[in-house]
């Protein structure tokens, strides 16, 4: 038998050399794997799919559309360990366009012990992404395709997908670089492209990045450094972090400065919150500033000031995150293009999941259109 490893290896190259040719006759089987391939604003369908074909494929005698040992029975199979074992390497050495981490911890498939029959109605969106895979894992159970060619047909498309984002990518830099040597963006001009590029949808990681950015660019100055921002979706209490962005003298690594982002006006709520977290803190905060996106209660910004004395000298206030860019990009004039090219390097670095290809694109595209004077 044929090692999990082994198997993706096979898949893989049958599917670089068939690249441009659908390898599945049937129309409608071949419909539903390219919609759930395709479907960017939701990336858990197909990584479920592969982890499910592929335990088909390491072990013939199990169904589909059983990946939760929970269900019992000699013919379901942990549909997780294929998917965190193996298609993690496999994805991410072939950089194909999937969430880095497993379909299974999603809310949607989660603590899950029945089937996946088409007759379930999964909670999740878009509703079609899962009555489609399910649907797909059905095809296999029952014959009408197999897991073989179900998933070459996948990792085909996948490669595709990765090809189109990297060339409209490479297209759209080249852009921009037709544009050196022309006269620096100014540091209002900066400061619309970026909050038109707030207004994007699903934008609830750039405030996170539009601070990141300003330490990057500045930090050497200001003897301050960045910790790792840690993932989008990742809750304080899991990381045992004091914010979204933690800040640190050089070559120290103790947190002075702490800033949580908030796509919404910050409350009194937040702030009692902030205040237990700096009382949990291992050594004093200087500063834990809320960015707000929203507007900004002047109760919430007194109601904070209060507590200076109670935290033995930690200021928390409540900052407008454009504010915070425009002071910013003044007080430092002069690293302006520093700081637009640290935010796009944040911006195109980050998981998909966290900022869309959607988004990176946009921002490559409105910044051409900035420096272009389009």
């Amino acid at each position: 038998m044929s090692s999990p490893e082994q198997i993706l290896q096979s898949i893989y190259e049958r599917a670089t050399a068939t690249l441009q040719k659908t390898v599945i006759e049937d129309a409608g089987i071949r419909e539903r794997v390219d919609y759930v391939c395709r479907c960017t604003s939701n990336r858990a369908g197909v990584r479920l799919l592969m982890a499910c074909l592929l335990g088909k494929l390491h072990n013939p005698s199990v169904d589909p559309r059983k990946p939760y040992t929970e269900i019992g029975g000699k013919d379901s199979f942990s549909g997780r360990t294929y998917d965190e074992r193996y298609l993690t390497k496999f994805i991410n050495d072939h950089r194909l366009p999937v969430n880095p981490t497993t379909a299974f911890l999603t809310p949607t498939l989660r603590n899950i012990d029945y089937p996946l029959t088409t007759n379930l109605d999964l909670v999740g969106r878009p509703r079609d992404l899962y009555k489609k895979t399910l649907q797909l894992l059905d095809d296999v159970a029952e014959s009408r395709t197999s897991a073989d060619v179900v998933c070459v047909e996948t990792v085909r498309v996948l490669l595709l997908l990765r090809d189109e984002k990297l060339s409209r990518m490479s297209s759209l830099i080249k852009a921009l670089e037709s544009t050196e040597g022309a006269l620096p963006l100014s540091s209002e001009a900066i400061v619309v492209l970026i909050s038109q590029h707030l207004s994007c949808k699903n934008a609830s990681r750039l405030p996170v990045l539009v601070v990141a950015a300003a330490y990057e660019a500045a930090g050497p100055r200001l003897a301050e450094s960045i910790l790792p921002l840690n993932a989008h979706n990742a809750a304080d209490l899991q990381t045992g972090s004091l914010g979204d962005v933690e800040i640190c003298l050089v070559g120290d690594d103790a947190v002075v400065t702490a800033y949580e982002m908030k796509m919404k006006r910050v409350t009194i709520d937040d702030i009692d919150a902030a205040v237990m977290k700096i009382a949990r803190a291992k050594q004093r905060i200087n500063n834990y500033l809320f960015v707000t996106t929203d507007k900004i209660d002047p109760d919430v910004t007194e109601y904070a000031a209060t507590f200076y004395e109670e935290t033995g000298g930690t200021e928390i206030a409540v900052l407008d995150c454009i504010g915070f860019l425009r002071h910013f990009l003044h007080l430092f004039h002069r690293l302006r293009v520093d700081y637009l090219n640290a935010y796009q390097n944040l911006v195109l670095t980050e998981p998909d999941s966290a900022v869309s290809q959607t988004l990176k694109e946009a921002f490559l595209a409105l910044r051409q259109a900035a420096e272009s004077g389009e």
